[in-house]
């Protein structure tokens, strides 16, 4: 009976060991770089968001008699779906016409969406240029090229929107970097809170709480309802003594 002999593993082992070990701890620096490539969040003086008031971006005649307000949030796909199938016909058959202003707040799902902070700062920081709508129209049309599933790195894709919109460049990026509207944005979402806002998108239309994307025929039944109502109010204030 022969005895089994020991073999002592070949030097080439030994140095396939070390390069995968190099290799992995490669890989794990690279993703670990990746993960720091998104600004970290500002934060935010309690005193100073208290002090700051939501106003978010209006489209449309301000003393419109009916103001539909949209909590949003611009990696949401709902979102997305709703700016591009039933906005359009908002904006043209109902805001076009001075029926209804149009306002846009955001309420980011920092929770579940890893770039719409990002998004927020890329929009308001195009508002600082008279540009929000144009980029919000941009940030849901590309919304796939930039949200988390897309990048850990938005910043390329948005300042590439904000380049192709022909905005000052230094000003777009000095704004985006130093998240200079971050008060305004958490403003924002401190109103949504404050409306028991749990979800995007959330319509109010005026006082009239809608959620959920809607279709156009929706939204046109609740603007009518709104209407009818505000005539009502009126002629009933016009019988009251003075």
């Amino acid at each position: 009976m022969v005895a089994a002999t020991k073999t002592r593993p070949s030097p080439v082992f030994y140095a396939a060991i070390v390069a995968i070990f190099v290799g992995g701890a490669g890989i794990l620096g690279y993703m670990a770089s990746r993960a720091k490539v998104a600004a970290a969040p500002k934060k935010v003086d309690p005193a100073l968001l208290a002090a700051t008031k939501a106003e978010g971006y209006i489209l449309g005649n301000p003393t419109a008699p009916v103001q539909i307000t949209e909590f949003g949030d611009f990696e949401c796909p709902q979102c997305a779906l709703f700016a591009a199938v039933t906005e359009p016909d908002v904006r043209r058959r109902l805001v076009d016409s001075g029926l209804v202003a149009l306002r846009y707040l955001d309420y980011p799902l920092t929770q579940i969406h890893g770039n719409t902070m990002a998004a927020s700062h890329a929009a308001a920081c195009a508002n600082a240029q008279g540009k929000f709508w144009e980029m919000h129209d941009r940030l849901f049309n590309g919304q796939l090229e930039w949200n988390t599933q897309a990048t850990s790195d938005p910043r390329k894709p948005l300042a590439g929107y904000a380049k192709e919109m022909g905005l000052d460049m230094p000003k777009w990026e000095g704004c985006y970097d130093s998240q200079q509207f971050v008060l305004n944005i958490e403003a924002n979402r401190a109103e949504g809170d404050r409306r028991r806002v749990n979800g995007t998108p959330t319509f109010y239309i005026n006082d009239r709480m809608m959620t959920g994307n809607l279709t156009y025929d929706a939204l046109r039944k609740e603007v009518d309802a709104v209407i009818a109502d505000v005539k009502k109010n009126e002629a009933k204030n016009k019988g009251k003594p003075s």
